[in-house]
């Protein structure tokens, strides 16, 4: 697995961010039983950073905290075996790896939210960016039952690795 991360807000936190990510992926792919190696992009920014990108991608003038961008048009979620019929448009030629996608991640989010829900940093980071690759890997919450459904994994991922909302 490989994440590429840029922090465009040379935001600080008291965990090491490539490495959260990286167990992060490796947890939610797994329980996904994706059978590739995968690789994904993200981009750490401020509030009007991502409020740029969500204007100019969404045409939604506000900062929000995460904006996922799916690389795979999945038909059904996690359903991986969709990109054996077009590997050239799925897969990094040099490392072979499956191209998830890109995250943009607000720290200002990260860190108004972590505040606002008596959680930590780490937690609120992790819970982002778990949600995030549950998108990347086809997942949806437009109905209730596809909110709940992601939800329940989301937690399910991060109970797994320890970082519970009491953290």
């Amino acid at each position: 697995m490989t994440s590429y991360v840029e922090n465009e807000a040379e935001a600080r936190f008291t965990f090491e961010i490539e490495e959260l990510v990286e167990e992060l992926m490796d947890s939610v792919l797994a329980s996904e039983n994706c059978p590739y190696e995968a690789q994904v992009n993200l981009l750490i920014t401020d509030d009007e950073g991502i409020r740029e990108y969500n204007r100019e991608y969404r045409n939604i003038d506000k900062a929000t905290d995460v904006l996922s961008f799916p690389m795979i048009d999945f038909d059904r979620e996690a359903d991986f075996s969709v990109v054996e019929e077009n590997e050239a448009a799925y897969f990094e030629p040099e490392s072979g790896e499956l191209i998830l996608g890109d995250i943009i991640i607000s720290a200002d989010k990260v860190r108004s939210q972590a505040q606002e829900f008596g959680h930590s940093e780490k937690r609120e980071f992790a819970f982002l960016v778990t949600h995030s690759l549950l998108h990347l890997c086809g997942y949806d919450h437009m109905e209730a039952s596809e909110a709940q459904r992601m939800e329940r994994k989301q937690e399910a991922i991060l109970t797994e690795m320890g970082i519970t909302r009491d953290c």
